[in-house]
């Protein structure tokens, strides 16, 4: 059968402190140019670099820590509490006991969640939105100055998504932090982004600023 070139010639930059929304639909590439940034897919060409660091040279382990990543459905840990939950990444990486539990505070209370009602359930007892929260704090847990987001927002009712987006809008600018959110919800990016790239069958067809977008 032929094989299908998933991300075609894709030339992007991303700025520090940049928040990038990369829109398409499904199989326009987009899943899996996040899934090369970070080496759960190993590119074919072509190269990729974070902080100036080609990331094929890098410990995939590594890397992976220093880049948060926000799944699609807010997948979490079924059998862990939301701190162990928020906790995982600082604990792999051996930091201190008293360390981590003082970071899930200051992470529940970034993510608006009350610390005594929430850190001791099950994802299982969240609901959709909470569970996206804990979602973006345990991206956020070994203090990562690069997020990856798939998806994160989708599939919740909207009053929901447009919290939960406003509230990470404020997170990245108050953190400092480089964000990429892949969406197939153009009206998501332009209210989230300070610059789109839209793809389409691996390619990128277009990119520019919200307002540019909007004029083209």
């Amino acid at each position: 059968e032929g094989r299908v070139v998933a991300v075609d010639d894709v030339s992007l930059e991303v700025a520090e402190g940049e928040f990038l929304a990369i829109v398409g639909g499904s199989g326009s590439g987009k899943t899996t140019l996040l899934r090369l940034t970070n080496r759960l897919i190993e590119a074919d060409h072509g190269s990729i670099t974070v902080e100036g660091e080609d990331v094929r040279q890098a410990d995939p382990i590594l890397l992976r820590r220093r880049i948060g990543y926000v799944f699609q459905s807010g997948a979490l840990f079924p059998h862990l509490s939301v701190a162990g939950n928020i906790g995982i990444t600082p604990k792999l990486l051996g930091t201190p006991a008293e360390e981590i539990s003082a970071r899930v505070d200051e992470l529940l209370d970034l993510v608006r969640l009350d610390r005594a009602q929430y850190r001791d359930r099950l994802p299982h007892e969240l609901s959709g939105g909470q569970r996206r929260r804990v979602g973006a704090a345990r991206a956020l847990g070994a203090r990562p100055g690069f997020v990856l987001m798939g998806e994160p927002f989708g599939a919740l009712d909207p009053l929901t998504r447009d919290a939960l987006s406003d509230d990470y809008r404020e997170l990245h600018r108050k953190l400092g932090l480089t964000t990429v959110i892949i969406t197939h919800d153009m009206t998501e990016a332009i209210l989230l982004a300070d610059r789109i790239a839209v793809m389409r069958g691996g390619r990128l067809l277009a990119q520019g600023t919200p307002a540019e977008l909007w004029r083209s």
